[in-house]
């Protein structure tokens, strides 16, 4: 018989904030905000006064964590002071790390000359910031964490892939905790660069705040975040033995390739469409018990188009309530799931359902696209997707947990 997987604790780094009610009170204004990247014409959502310190203390291995690591290892942090873990239970818990590439190439190497690098201004250990697992070795070192652990790249899928697999490893028994999640940051020189070279920023004069909606047949390209979260995933029996407060119960993964473009989403839809499906199977959920969907929505041209077609074929005359939080928080890459399923708890504890306040002209008008302020009741199952660079597709099924204590961090 498998294991039931909850989640016990969340830590979050945002543009919308790091705590439940400060993200509900900011979803519940009906007023996402971008500001100007110093880039032409390119606005983002950045988190604004980070302090890595604030939440690790004095840690000299932080001058080798990039930016995207920062938040990373910041949410993961968070996260398990708030879980309640015994050192004992910390030691034996998994590690599941979704990390994007650190683009920041021009910050990192000052003098760059004929394509040789100057030692300059280098430090000892410069390759660390480049590393995929350097954040999960920080995590490791400032937690306790000794289990099992696997660094995710499947780009803008990985962290909801990281939680994908710990919550495979909890269900099947290998471990009984496993903190899951990613951080990253592209808002950055190098970042911004790569993005608007691939034709995939919404660039703008003006404040695109008031305007930016993804699923628009206005639409433009995406704006950019960054951020990090983790979240405990913890076998239901042992939640409950030790009072674990919990926010809601994992009930499937899926994921796939597409292998048919290095950038662009196969237009079919035909493989995000089997990673959805493996997702409801292996919940043994129907398409029409889903109440409610975190869309990928990133605003780009081919995503959402894929995307909406997706919807009507997986639902039929089924119509759950569809929301994109990068409408809020900007893609965030590596790190969109994790954060996107973190903001949606919060979003949910405070009877917030998210939404897509500046859609006027919606890509398929028969769906239902959150547009207003709607309320969270009769929310319980979600299905949250994303799709990356290079065809990678991942799907988890969430109920909403709806006993136990109210309490929020």
């Amino acid at each position: 018989m498998r294991r039931r997987v909850v989640v016990t604790s969340v830590g979050v780094v945002s543009s919308l904030g790091a705590r439940f009610q400060e993200i509900g009170e900011r979803l519940a204004d009906g007023a996402p905000r971008f500001t100007f990247t110093g880039e032409e014409g390119l606005w983002a959502a950045p988190v604004e006064d980070f302090d890595l310190k604030a939440y690790t203390g004095r840690f000299k291995d932080g001058r080798y964590l990039n930016r995207g690591a920062q938040f990373a290892v910041a949410s993961a942090v968070m996260a398990m002071e708030r879980s309640g873990l015994s050192e004992k239970e910390r030691a034996d818990t998994g590690l599941f790390c979704g990390s994007g590439p650190n683009l920041d190439v021009g910050e990192e190497f000052s003098n760059i000359q004929g394509g040789e690098i100057s030692e300059a201004g280098l430090s000892a250990l410069w390759m660390l910031r480049f590393l995929p697992n350097t954040a999960a070795s920080a995590i490791s070192r400032l937690t306790g964490i000794h289990g099992e652990n696997y660094t995710c790249g499947s780009a803008c899928a990985a962290s909801l892939t990281a939680l994908g697999e710990g919550f495979r490893k909890v269900r099947d028994g290998y471990l009984d905790t496993a903190l899951a999640g990613g951080g990253d940051s592209r808002i950055n020189r190098g970042g911004l660069l790569a993005y608007g070279m691939a034709r995939a920023l919404h660039r703008s004069e003006g404040d695109p705040s008031g305007v930016y909606a993804p699923f628009d047949a206005k639409r433009q390209g995406f704006l950019p975040g960054e951020g990090g979260a983790f979240l405990l995933l913890e076998e239901l029996e042992h939640a409950k033995r030790r009072g674990a407060e919990i926010y809601a119960e994992i009930l499937g993964f899926g994921s796939s390739l597409d292998g048919y473009n290095m950038t662009a989403p196969d237009p079919s839809g035909t493989w995000a469409e089997k990673a959805v499906r493996l997702a409801l199977d292996e919940a043994f959920m129907l398409p029409s018990e889903v109440d409610a969907v975190s869309a990928h929505g990133t605003g780009t041209l081919l995503n959402d188009q894929m995307e909406a077609a997706l919807f009507g074929r997986v639902f039929g005359g089924h119509r759950p309530a569809i929301f994109s939080l990068k409408a809020w928080l900007g893609h965030l890459a590596s790190a969109c799931g994790a954060v996107e399923l973190a903001v949606t708890l919060a979003a949910l504890t405070q009877g917030v359902l998210p939404a897509n306040p500046h859609l006027k002209a919606p890509l398929d008008p028969t769906l239902d696209f959150v547009v207003s302020g709607r309320g969270a009741e009769g929310i319980s199952t979600l299905l949250f997707e994303n799709f990356g660079f290079g065809g990678q597709n991942s799907a988890l099924v969430v109920r909403r947990w709806r006993g136990g204590d109210t309490s929020t961090p």
